[in-house]
């Protein structure tokens, strides 16, 4: 019996007629990068993977397939006696595994045996990655970017918070990349996703752009934390019309205080932080700012860090690696108050 097999295009295309997305891979697997919206249903966990995988080599493969059989039947039994409760016979699952092989081959069988339309992804995850990195390359063309441009501490992201809440196209990859794109940048609690998961969150965004109207996205590096921008994307957005925004130093502080509260409550932590800057700083400057920092001087930490630090590279950078800067239009920004963005967001969308 032949099961019914889909390409990734004509699944990703039709990605919302499914009822389920169902990832037949491990837990492991399944964390690092999953297609949209899709639900884990492991054929084999992550210690059986690796027992079988052990006995495949160990003993042989004969002995490997046999018992990884009787945990795939011992599983999927497990799925079909907790998960389809409430699945009625018009139920339209869509399955997939590494490949496209057997974990996700053997729980399609038993779905389609019961009755249900279920179809499986050709090549499975391997293949849906593929696609994803070819759209990557694909999707920046022609982008109708507007690259929010502006030293640190300067309301980028909260001005890209109050575009979107005034309806405006916006892509935040730092919100994507759980991180503020600096040295202080981690965001406790929410560990930054895997490069493939950062890169399936852009697709995400970025197939669903429309392209007749401007789509605001902040200046960035190579990097944000440990994740890579896409190289299309990041070549789009140095390509594209900027908005040079700006904010007073002594503002600057502020908001850089209110936004990394952590470090108030958490002194040494930002003194950890700041041990990344030895290399470029010195470790006696380096030394100097966190003995400040500790004798409860954080605002003159980070002011300093800002005049000797940020601002002096981002002056050398932004000219160099983005186009349109030098004659970008300059956004002014007399406060960072939701108030003062949002009267902003609404200037800048009106235009």
């Amino acid at each position: 019996m032949s099961l019914r097999r889909i390409s990734p295009a004509d699944a990703i295309a039709r990605l919302a007629e499914f009822d389920t997305v169902i990832d037949a891979r491990s837990e492991s697997e399944y964390a690092e990068d999953r297609l949209p919206g899709a639900e884990n249903w492991p054929s084999l966990n992550d210690d059986e993977r690796h027992r079988i995988g052990t006995e495949y080599v160990q003993v042989s493969p004969f002995a490997a397939r046999r018992r990884g059989a009787a945990l795939v039947a011992r599983n999927i039994a497990h799925h079909l006696e907790t998960r389809l409760e409430g699945r009625e016979r018009g139920w339209r699952p869509l399955v997939y595994c590494w490949r496209g092989g057997q974990r996700s081959g053997a729980l399609a069988l038993v779905l389609d045996q019961i009755g249900y339309a279920v179809q499986v992804l050709d090549g499975g995850y391997q293949a849906f990655r593929r696609h994803v990195r070819a759209e990557l390359e694909r999707l920046p063309e022609d982008l109708p970017l507007r690259v929010l441009c502006g030293r640190t501490g300067s309301a980028k992201s909260r001005l890209l918070q109050a575009l979107a809440a005034q309806g405006a196209q916006v892509l935040d990859l730092e919100a994507l990349a759980c991180h503020r794109g600096s040295v202080l940048g981690p965001i406790p609690g929410q560990p930054q996703p895997t490069q493939k998961a950062f890169d399936t969150r852009v697709w995400e965004a970025l197939r669903g752009a429309d392209r007749s109207r401007p789509l605001y996205v902040e200046g960035e590096s190579r990097t944000i934390g440990r994740l890579r921008v896409p190289e299309q994307l990041l070549q789009a957005m140095r390509a594209a019309p900027c908005l040079r925004v700006e904010l007073a130093l002594e503002r600057r502080v502020e908001l850089l205080l209110q936004d990394y509260d952590h470090f108030v409550a958490d002194v040494d932590s930002f003194c950890t932080r700041l041990e990344a800057l030895r290399e470029l700083r010195g470790a006696e400057q380096v030394g100097r700012w966190q003995a400040r920092a500790r004798a409860g001087a954080l605002g003159a930490v980070v002011r300093e860090l800002l005049e000797l630090h940020y601002d002096p590279i981002y002056e050398r950078s932004m000219p160099r690696n983005f186009k349109d800067y030098a004659g970008a239009r300059v956004v002014a920004l007399a406060a960072a108050d939701a108030a003062t963005l949002a009267r902003t967001a609404r200037e800048l969308t009106s235009c």
